[in-house]
C-alpha cells in the first residue's frame, strides 16, 4: 500500500483565526496564502508553499458579514480550490464550518431554486475530492446534491457534554423549535439519555411559515415544572427561538434553554439574550470567533463553544486515513 501524500492546510483571511486553531488541534502548520484585492473588486488568491501530490485542506466559514458577503467567500473559496487544483494538489478537501444556502433544498412551490444542490455543483467543478461540513440544515438532502464524499461533523456530542456538566440530575425534555428539527433532536436526545443513564423526553412546536410569515405555536408534549433544551441548527433573527422558550414557558416549563449550532448574525443572538423566557444559550464558534467574543462578553446568558478542537481531530483523522466516527457518539471522543 502506498503511504497516504502529505497534507497542508490554508484558510482565507475571513476564516484564518478559526483556522489558525482548528490547525493546531490537527497539528498542521496554517500555510501562507498571497491575497491581493484590487480597485474594482477583483482579486488574486495564491498559496506560497508548493502543494504538488499533496492533501489540501481549504478552511472557509460562509458566513456574511458587512465586509465580506456570503457570495464572495463562496466565489473565493471557490477561486481558491481551482487554484488549488491547478497547482497540483493531489486531493482537494473543503473544510466549511458554516455552509451557506443550505436551507433551500427542495422545491417547495412552482419554479423554485434548489441552491443546495446549485452550491455542490459549483464546490465539485473545481475538482474537490471531499467536504466537510458541520450541522447542515439537512444532511439528506446535501448528500443527495454532492457526488463526492460529505464528511457531516456535529456539534450535538459537544452539547450533551455541556447540558450533563449543568445537569447531572438530569429530568431534561428536548424541543425541536418546528417538526423539520425532529431528527435532530431525537439523535440529541439519545446521546444525552445514554450520557445522563436516564430516558429523556421529546417534544415540538408546531410552526408554519407561508409567505414569510410564521403562525401556529402548539406544543406537542408535557413540559410543566420541566427544564427544557430547544435545539436548533441556525439562528439566524432569533425569531423562531425566543417563540419557542415564550410558549413553552406559558406550557408551564420552569425553565428554557437554547442551544444552536450556528449564529451568523450578531443580532440574533442579542434578541436571544434579551428574551425573558430564556436562561442560558449554548452556541459554537463555527462563523469565526470574532462574532462572539465580544457578546459572550456583553451577553452573561451565552456560552460559546470552540468548535476548533471537534473540527481539527476530522482533519486529522481524514489525513491520517482514520475513521471520524468516534467524533459522532461523544465529546470528548473515547479515543482520544
Amino acid at each position: 500500500m502506498s503511504e497516504p501524500a502529505a497534507s497542508v492546510i490554508f484558510a482565507l483571511s475571513e476564516s484564518r483565526e478559526l483556522a489558525a486553531d482548528i490547525a493546531r488541534v490537527a497539528s498542521l502548520k496554517l500555510q501562507p496564502l498571497e491575497e491581493r484585492a484590487f480597485e474594482e473588486g477583483e482579486f488574486k488568491l495564491r498559496p506560497l508553499v508548493p502543494v504538488r501530490d499533496q492533501t489540501v485542506f481549504a478552511v472557509q466559514s460562509l458566513a456574511g458579514s458587512s465586509d465580506a458577503p456570503v457570495a464572495q467567500r463562496l466565489v473565493r473559496l471557490l477561486f481558491l480550490l481551482f487554484g488549488l487544483h491547478d497547482a497540483g494538489a493531489a486531493r482537494t478537501i473543503a473544510v466549511v464550518p458554516y455552509l451557506s444556502f443550505a436551507r433551500k433544498d427542495r422545491r417547495t412551490q412552482t419554479r423554485d431554486p434548489v441552491n443546495t444542490r446549485y452550491v455542490a455543483q459549483l464546490l465539485e467543478s473545481t475538482g474537490l475530492a471531499r467536504l466537510v461540513a458541520l450541522d447542515v440544515h439537512n444532511p439528506a438532502a446535501l448528500d443527495n446534491a454532492f457526488r463526492i464524499p460529505v464528511d457531516h461533523l456535529s456539534a450535538l456530542p459537544m452539547f450533551v457534554n455541556h447540558f450533563a456538566e449543568r445537569f447531572p440530575g438530569g429530568k431534561l425534555v428536548v424541543a425541536s423549535p418546528d417538526v423539520g428539527g425532529i431528527k435532530r433532536v431525537q439523535i440529541f436526545r439519545d446521546l444525552l439519555a445514554r450520557c445522563l443513564g436516564e430516558d429523556t423526553e421529546v417534544v415540538f412546536i408546531e410552526k408554519r411559515r407561508v409567505g414569510g410569515v410564521v403562525s401556529g405555536g402548539a406544543i406537542v408534549g408535557n413540559v410543566v415544572g420541566r427544564t427544557v433544551i430547544v435545539l436548533d441548527d441556525l439562528c439566524a433573527t432569533g425569531g423562531t427561538l425566543t417563540r419557542a422558550a415564550a410558549g413553552l414557558r406559558e406550557a408551564g416549563a420552569a425553565a428554557v434553554h437554547v442551544a444552536v449550532t450556528h449564529a451568523p448574525l450578531a443580532a440574533g443572538l442579542t434578541t436571544l439574550s434579551a428574551a425573558d423566557s430564556i436562561a442560558g444559550i449554548v452556541v459554537t464558534d463555527s462563523v469565526g470567533t470574532a462574532l462572539h467574543v465580544g457578546n459572550s462578553a456583553r451577553q452573561p446568558k451565552l456560552t460559546v463553544l470552540p468548535i476548533a478542537p471537534l473540527i481539527g481531530q476530522a482533519v486529522r483523522r481524514i489525513a491520517d486515513s482514520a475513521s471520524l466516527a468516534p467524533l459522532l457518539d461523544r465529546w470528548p471522543p473515547a479515543d482520544l
